[in-house]
């Protein structure tokens, strides 16, 4: 199916779950524990909170991930091997959903959120908040969630070891803007992007050509990739230092 072929639907709205099962830094990552529950359920809790979203699946080629989603009342899509390399981009994720929903149901959603399970803290009301902010605006590709980047990792304060000596990666900046208070405000990726289905099927990445920007705090933020960020992050819960959704 062409992107010519893809009718998209106004309507609707799709949170997409990419989860597959061949992490290397934890072994099934995905559904890891956090403080006692599979990281997955964070964003499953999340979808089911938005009050934007028309549906939601996971895109999966792995039994047990597929097991706990389906578990939680969250329909299961199959990945096709191909898809579920370590340098597979999202973005070829997120088009073969969309034409496999357009196929059976006939069209497929507007836009598409992806909620990824490496980002646990994520809450319905950002979800919401991307979808109303690309609505807003017509010509945008996405929306996606950032946060302020701290201090000490601001790019003019990076550093590159050239020959076994260190300087910094931006010396005239850094002259210019030699405090935090000097600096230009800079952001991290938050927890999120919604992106239009349009652009997907175009051929663009998920963040598009042009992206609008929603502000959430740090402590939403957080990426787990490591077993250190998996400790981390059911400290963060066991010590009530987030908001999150119920399940």
């Amino acid at each position: 199916m062409t992107a010519a072929d893809v009718r998209l639907d106004d309507s609707r709205v799709l949170g997409l779950i990419p989860a597959r099962g061949g992490s290397k830094s934890i072994p099934l990552k995905n559904i890891a524990p956090i403080a006692g529950r599979p990281m997955i359920e964070y964003v499953i809790a999340a979808g089911k909170a938005s009050r934007r979203l028309s549906m939601l699946a996971c895109s999966t080629d792995h039994d047990a991930i597929a097991a706990v989603c389906r578990a939680a009342g969250v329909e299961v899509l199959w990945r096709p091997e191909e898809l579920g390399q370590d340098d597979t981009p999202v973005a070829d994720v997120m088009r073969h959903v969309l034409r496999t929903l357009a196929a059976r149901d006939g069209a497929a959603p507007w836009a598409v959120a992806l909620l990824q399970p490496t980002s646990p803290f994520l809450l319905g009301a950002q979800v919401d908040a991307c979808i109303d902010r690309l609505a807003e605006i017509p010509d945008a590709d996405s929306a996606q969630t950032i946060t302020p980047v701290f201090h000490n990792a601001h790019a003019f304060n990076q550093r590159v070891v050239e020959e076994g000596r260190v300087r910094f990666r931006f010396l005239e900046e850094r002259r210019q803007a030699y405090n935090k208070q000097r600096k230009p405000a800079h952001y991290l990726f938050g927890n999120l992007v919604v992106t239009r289905s349009a652009a997907l099927l175009a051929g663009k990445d998920c963040f598009g050509d042009i992206s609008a920007p929603v502000e959430i705090p740090r402590s939403h933020a957080l990426d787990v990739d490591t077993a250190e960020d998996l400790d981390y992050a059911s400290w963060l819960v066991a010590a009530g230092k987030v908001t999150l959704d119920r399940p």
